[in-house]
This record gives C-alpha cells, sequence and structure tokens, in this order.
C-alpha cells in the first residue's frame, strides 16, 4: 500500500488551532461559492421563473411569459460569455427554462412550466439519499474535485466522508420537504399562485443546504490534496532515476 492509498483516521487528524479552523471555513466556503455558483448564480436561477410568473400574471398570456423567461436566460449566458466566465449555471438555466417552455407548449397550460423542475428537484432530493446510503454521498462528488481531493475521502478520510454523508442527507431532506409543498399545490393551486410559491422557495432552501454544508465541512478534517500528492510522489520518482542514473554513470566510470 502506497502513502497515496494509506487510509487515515480521526485519531490521525493533529489538533487544530483557532487560525486553522478559520482558515479551513474560509476554505470551504470559497469552495461552496465556486461549486454553486454564488450570489449570481442563484440570480440566474430565480430570475427566467421570476420574469416568467410577473408576465403571466400580468397577462395571463403562455407564449410572452415563455419569451420572456427563455430571452432572458439566454441574455444571462451571453453576458457570462462576453465577460470570459465559466456557463455551466446559465446554461443550466436556459435547458431548464426550455424544458419548461416544451412542457407548457405540449400541454397547453402555463403551470406545466413548473413541471420539469419539480420534477429534477425531486430526483436530485433521491440522488443524494440513495447515494448516502450507498456510501458515496452526492455532495462528495461534486464538491470532491473542488478540494482537490477526488474521492481520496471514500477511504482515506473517514471524518470527511462523515461530513459529506451528513450534508447530502441534509441536502435530501430539505429538497424532500420543498417537494412535499409544491407538488400538492401544482395540483390545487394556478398557475400565479404556484409560481410565487417556487420563486419565494428558490433562494432559502438552498442557502440553508449549503450553510448546513459549509458547518459540517468545517468541523471536518482538511482534504487531502492527491494532485499535490501526485506531484510530489512524480517528483520524488524523478529524484530517484535521476540517482540511478548518476550511480549507473559512477559505476560506468569507475571501470575505466
Amino acid at each position: 500500500m502506497t502513502s497515496l492509498d494509506k487510509p487515515t483516521s480521526d485519531t490521525d487528524q493533529p489538533h487544530r488551532t483557532d487560525q486553522q479552523d478559520a482558515d479551513a471555513k474560509a476554505v470551504t466556503e470559497a469552495a461552496l461559492f465556486e461549486a454553486f455558483g454564488g450570489v449570481r448564480g442563484m440570480v440566474e436561477t430565480v430570475l427566467p421563473g421570476l420574469l416568467f410568473v410577473t408576465v403571466f400574471t400580468i397577462n395571463k398570456d403562455l407564449t410572452a411569459s415563455a419569451v420572456a423567461a427563455l430571452a432572458i436566460s439566454m441574455l444571462l449566458v451571453v453576458v457570462r460569455l462576453l465577460r470570459k466566465d465559466t456557463v455551466k449555471h446559465a446554461f443550466g438555466g436556459v435547458f431548464g427554462v426550455a424544458f419548461g417552455v416544451l412542457f407548457a407548449k405540449m400541454t397547453g397550460t402555463a403551470k406545466a412550466f413548473y413541471l420539469p423542475g419539480m420534477l429534477y428537484t425531486l430526483g436530485l432530493a433521491l440522488a443524494y439519499l440513495v447515494t448516502t446510503l450507498a456510501g458515496v454521498p452526492l455532495i462528495g462528488l461534486i464538491l470532491g474535485p473542488v478540494f482537490k481531493e477526488n474521492l481520496s475521502w471514500r477511504t482515506r478520510n473517514p471524518g470527511r466522508k462523515k461530513a459529506y454523508a451528513k450534508a447530502s442527507y441534509a441536502w435530501g431532506l430539505i429538497l424532500l420537504a420543498k417537494c412535499a409543498i409544491l407538488f400538492p399545490l401544482y395540483w390545487w393551486a394556478d398557475t400565479t399562485q404556484l409560481g410565487w410559491v417556487l420563486v419565494a422557495l428558490k433562494i432559502p432552501p438552498f442557502l440553508l443546504a449549503v450553510y448546513l454544508t459549509w458547518v459540517f465541512l468545517a468541523k471536518a478534517p482538511p482534504p487531502i490534496d492527491v494532485f499535490a500528492e501526485m506531484e510530489a510522489e512524480e517528483q520524488a520518482e524523478k529524484a530517484r532515476e535521476a540517482e540511478r542514473s548518476a550511480g549507473a554513470a559512477e559505476a560506468r566510470n569507475s571501470e575505466f
């Protein structure tokens, strides 16, 4: 078993100082902002749905509402492209709005605009819970590359794996609670009522889940930087190869 594969236990972790705890919290906060898009990502998530329900509340025109939502989502992508920013969150909004418009047009009812997003939320909630029960919490798969630890937390960092499991359970249960509110409203409420509730529930559950993730990970052992380990291992191998080459050259010289 190499140093890269050797598992660690919670007791192997050194006691951290207050400054190290503060640094861990700051690194975790930065990683969460990068993974989930930060303030701009939240705006890009809320704005198309907000515009759709606003236009529909005013004129009850499905086509105008759909065009407005699709146009603003496309505009957000263009702005990111012009600023040379990452477009994954904006593109996610475009696909979400496009599916919503497709469902609404196919069914002829504006309320169906929200159905793909609701089904996605339900599927995501189940994914968080099922992957955690399977021992591979989804939030760890999402954040592992961000922290440069990849999947090292699964076998080498049990304290961190436990934190990822807690965070994934939190995400799954929060999203299930959101679905428990939205799906009954889909059948009982009208389009505008459902739309405004959806807009109201976009940010608070998300912020709660992100906050709990931050709390769990900030208290967990630090991530194992597997990229740094691989680079160090590569440098060590080069040094060993250089020593072998030097030894071989010295042996050849001694023969003469």
